[in-house]
């Protein structure tokens, strides 16, 4: 089946966006676009590249010209907060915010469909209990953790390069994370892996420029439970290093592609009011652009 074709722009045609820097690599407006084309919505989904100090003028003038919704990328998940006219409880408690929805008085309110997204690929897969390893300390850490409290990990190893940051991290989020174990590369992870049923990266190792680099070691994986899952925020390359090697040790894997998706199809929920968005268009839409570009 051919995909559908949106209507042409006009003056009626209704505005979504993402914003950050970079944006050039986002595969939001490729998989929205579809999205509302299936849907035969009048509406465009644009990628706008916004630094951190145009960031207030950025969504008070896309506020002012209508825009329907927005979806939020780095560097802006921490800082656009305090722009915002409110956050649901979720985005509150994880921190960050991946999504702004008009507030009806010329404002944004902001949520994170982040924890959607994560969660989505492991329900029904993960036994609540366990130990979950995380790696990483940066934003989309925030929306991991709180995924690994809503399907019921007993225990979180959190490691990262920066103890400061590991720590700050612990604090911010002590009044609903599972117990947190923090780990340093000064410090044997090996202890950690034979009872971790789950390991995410947050990192960006095997991503870009580091698309050689896999934050475990195949010695590393060798230790993990049969069992457990390996699950790689990075959706580019397809797979990362990470989930080749984990694929070798017959170890269950996700990428980030289908937490991509599913974060975007709640989101558009949101800003269109529908129950039911085709998530089905939207992840192959993205997944057909990353494997027409695999070497």
């Amino acid at each position: 089946m051919s995909p559908a074709v949106q209507p042409p722009i006009d003056a009626s045609t209704s505005l979504l966006a993402v914003i950050g820097q970079p944006i050039h690599h986002s595969l939001s407006p490729l998989m929205h676009n579809a999205a509302l084309a299936e849907l035969g919505l009048n509406w465009r989904y644009m990628g706008l590249e916004v630094s951190p100090e145009r960031l207030a003028q950025a969504i008070t003038g896309l506020a002012a010209v209508g825009c329907r919704g927005l979806s939020v990328t780095i560097p802006h998940k921490e800082q656009v907060q305090p722009l915002l006219s409110g956050m649901d409880p979720l985005a509150a408690a994880v921190g960050a915010v991946n999504c702004l929805i008009p507030d009806g008085n010329g404002g944004w309110r902001g949520t994170n469909t982040d924890v959607m997204g994560f969660v989505a690929p492991l329900q029904g897969q993960l036994r609540p209990g366990g130990t979950a390893l995380v790696l990483g300390s940066g934003g989309v850490v925030r929306a991991v953790l709180r995924g690994c409290c809503d399907l019921g990990v007993e225990r979180v190893v959190l490691r990262g390069r920066n103890r400061h940051k590991l720590e700050a991290l612990a604090r911010d989020v002590a009044d609903w994370a599972p117990p947190l174990t923090l780990s340093s590369p000064d410090e044997a992870l090996e202890p950690h892996l034979a009872c971790s049923s789950l390991v995410v990266n947050g990192t960006p190792l095997g991503m870009a420029d580091l698309k050689d680099q896999s934050p475990l070691s195949v010695e590393q994986l060798a230790q993990l439970p049969p069992e457990a899952t390996v699950y790689d925020v990075v959706y580019t390359p397809r797979p990362t290093k990470l989930l080749r090697l984990a694929a070798a040790r017959q170890l269950r894997t996700i990428d980030g592609l289908e937490m991509l998706v599913q974060q975007g199809a709640a989101a558009l929920k949101l800003w269109t009011g529908l129950e039911q968005v085709p998530d089905a268009v939207m992840r192959q839409a993205a997944a057909a652009w990353l494997d027409a570009r695999q070497p």
